[in-house]
């Protein structure tokens, strides 16, 4: 469990340092201020309609009113407030009454457009309630961002009828650090796009998950609870003890602290099956195969003869880093468990062509499976931070090559340390 330790602390620290007092400074200061200002502001573009006397909108819905003027202006009716009383996220189907007053999220031109429309009658701008207070204090927001495979992917808010069938709202959207000034009904989603997402406290953390959108910010919402946090990380630890001390196999011990997550209610039942990331596994039971076909073929001893012939005229440790950069640029490009499962069966071809010990070689491949760091698409966590610190492609290597560098630079003498050839 512990044997890639003494490694990874190398290589953490190093990266460490490197980006605490150098890597930043290689991201453009462009992107390095883009996100500076939160791109969320909107008391700016909330206000309070109210439904006059004798208007046309009387007995007919809260859909009603979005439907009629959803072709010249994007609003979002985010509150109805009626005697005195104030909900948040009315039903689409609500039937409006005179005296209504809804809380609209709008830009300024559409909220104009509302205005020449209907019959609608301004209150109150800026969202200042009566006590002058404002209205975001009213609604349970979040921010939260798109994560890959989530089925907001490709589509649009209105298509997937997020207010009807989830009780969600978005207000807002932001791509790459900036806020989206185009319709948000009619807005395509893309992963790692950032939404500004109200709705019930209890029922939007559920709509999340099902979603699959990653919280990133909270505005008066608490994502998780305490105990059920400190309870799943005793858990995980325990499984991690027992299979470091050897008591249970690594499959077993983590199996069954899935099995007691499940019976303790930390995953529901319901969501078991959508937990488990299923492409990951599709993907590692495609590239098996594949492994094994360069095996049988004679393509992975054609590999390690290409690196046999280099190591016969350089020092090993070379050929160890060749091999380590080789895998770091697959695992930029496809999954970094595929790239080990590629790469694992060149670097036992190689060991022993050379007559050396497997390890030193598996855990060079270990360590450049587990840095892909030029590409946003090497690792899930990559892509997850792109649109959020308003990154571009390019980006990455910029700080990722010589970070890459720097990992292979350490790992090597450590690998060689503790697994001597």
């Amino acid at each position: 469990m512990f044997d890639f330790t003494p490694v990874g602390i190398g290589a953490v620290l190093i990266g460490v340092v490197f980006i605490a007092l150098i890597g930043w400074r290689l991201v453009p200061k462009s992107r390095r201020t883009a996100v500076s200002a939160d791109p969320f502001e909107i008391e700016d573009y909330m206000a309070e309609v109210r439904v006059p006397e004798g208007s046309d909108l009387i007995g007919k819905t809260v859909h009603d009113l979005i439907t009629a003027v959803e072709e010249e202006a994007d609003i979002v009716v985010i509150a109805l407030e009626r005697g005195g009383q104030r909900r948040t996220i009315p039903s689409m189907y609500e039937v409006l009454r005179e005296d209504d007053v809804l809380t609209v999220e709008a830009e300024t031109d559409d909220l104009g457009a509302l205005i020449d429309m209907t019959d609608l009658k301004l209150t109150r701008a800026d969202g200042e309630g009566e006590n002058g207070q404002k209205t975001k204090r009213d609604l349970t927001l979040a921010e939260v961002v798109v994560a890959p495979g989530s089925l907001l992917i490709g589509t649009t808010p209105r298509r997937l009828q997020l207010r009807e069938r989830y009780g969600l709202n978005v207000l807002a959207v932001a791509r790459r650090g900036q806020r989206l000034q185009q319709q948000l009904s009619r807005t395509r989603l893309v992963a790692g796009d950032v939404l500004l997402v109200q709705g019930d406290e209890d029922g939007l953390q559920q709509s999340l998950r099902t979603l699959g959108c990653l919280p990133l910010a909270s505005r008066d919402l608490r994502i998780g609870r305490p105990r059920k946090i400190l309870l799943a990380t005793g858990l995980f630890a325990a499984a991690l003890a027992t299979i470091a001390i050897g008591v249970v196999p690594a499959a077993v011990g983590l199996m069954v602290a899935a099995v007691v997550m499940v019976l303790a209610r930390l995953v529901p039942l319901r969501e078991v099956y959508s937990a488990v990331d299923w492409p990951i596994i599709i993907l590692l039971a495609a590239m098996l195969p594949v492994g094994q076909a360069l095996e049988d073929t004679g393509g992975t001893q054609l590999i390690a003869d290409g690196l046999l012939k280099l190591g016969a005229a350089v020092p090993s440790a070379v050929t160890l880093a060749v091999l380590m950069g080789a895998v770091m640029l697959l695992s930029n490009v496809v999954n970094n468990a595929a790239a080990a499962v590629l790469a694992a069966p060149v670097a036992l071809a190689l060991a022993q062509g050379m007559g050396a010990s497997a390890d030193p070689f598996l855990m060079a491949v270990a360590i450049g499976a587990s840095s892909a760091f030029l590409t946003p698409i090497g690792h899930q966590s990559n892509m997850l931070v792109m649109a959020p610190g308003g990154y571009r492609f390019g980006d990455y290597w910029r700080m990722g090559l010589p970070l890459s560098v720097l990992v292979m630079a350490v790992s090597i003498p450590l690998i060689l340390l503790i697994w001597p050839l």
